[in-house]
């Protein structure tokens, strides 16, 4: 069942001289772990802003195509109305996170859709809970490390219980294992409680390993959309010039050298474990 459809989807900013995107046909399917990558500037923030409705109701332009997210054609539904369905996390926590404790942040959004207190509680409760940051519940968010700041933006967008969580480049600002423990907390909201889950990301190395559904775009385009093994695998995302996962180019260079295992790995735990396999045969 798609929760996301768009066809021949364009926009492009006021002023600007080309669209950003263009020509985005793309179906998410309910309960999907989407990685969306390409070079910087290629469009993904762009569509992104477009599931949530940001554009064309925040971002004026120019927007052409048909988008439809959770059922809602969003040209037709204010950002409030899509709010509740799509909720974005931003590349930099501190731009979400501006009240004097983790709890009323959390509580932000829930009071401004009007929830009521004792439901609000239990809410900000289970977000709190379920991004593992019950402890921090009275600390100021300036005060927390970065990795922290981002599992509070996190709660802060999960309790509103949105059906989709859109994550613009969530680690750009951690070191590998601060990124590691993200992609952990991301998964767990996906493979756990049904989130569909679109993750806008350039280290695909740590990420790979969770995702469904590979998009990569290129030039405002969609130039690659399918399995991960198939969309690492191939020459057109080398040349893009995707970070294709290291485990990935092992399996090439094993391949070019007459070494052959079954499958394509997209981690490390993954071709260890079939070099293990062949080491054994």
């Amino acid at each position: 069942m798609a929760i996301i459809e768009t066809k021949n989807l364009t926009y492009t900013y006021p002023s600007a001289t080309k669209p950003s995107i263009r020509d985005v046909s793309l179906t998410v399917e309910k309960g999907e772990f989407v990685i969306l990558t390409g070079p910087s500037g290629c469009g993904k923030t762009t569509l992104c802003r477009c599931f949530n409705g940001l554009i064309p109701h925040f971002y004026t332009g120019q927007l052409e195509g048909e988008l439809t997210v959770a059922g809602l054609k969003v040209i037709e539904r204010s950002i409030y109305e899509m709010a509740q369905r799509v909720g974005l996390v931003f590349q930099n926590p501190e731009n979400q996170l501006f009240a004097l404790s983790v709890e009323k942040d959390v509580a932000f959004g829930l009071e401004n859709l009007g929830v009521p207190r004792d439901e609000m509680r239990k809410r900000v409760d289970w977000a709190l809970q379920t991004t593992g940051i019950e402890e921090l519940r009275e600390r100021a968010p300036h005060e927390l490390s970065g990795g922290q700041q981002q599992r509070v933006a996190i709660a802060c967008v999960l309790a509103m219980q949105p059906d989709i969580m859109v994550f613009d480049e969530p680690t750009s600002f951690l070191d590998p294992l601060g990124a590691q423990r993200i992609f952990e907390v991301i998964n767990q909201l996906n493979k756990k409680l049904g989130v569909t889950v679109i993750l806008v990301e350039h280290r695909l190395d740590l990420a790979s390993k969770y995702a469904d559904h590979v998009v990569i775009m290129d030039d405002g385009k969609i130039a690659l959309n399918g399995s991960p093994r198939e969309i690492f695998n191939s020459e057109t995302a080398r040349l893009i010039g995707v970070g294709i996962p290291k485990a990935t180019l092992l399996w090439q260079l094993l391949q070019e050298n007459g070494i052959t295992l079954e499958g394509v790995p997209t981690s490390s735990e993954e071709a260890a474990r079939l070099l293990r396999e062949v080491l054994n045969q």
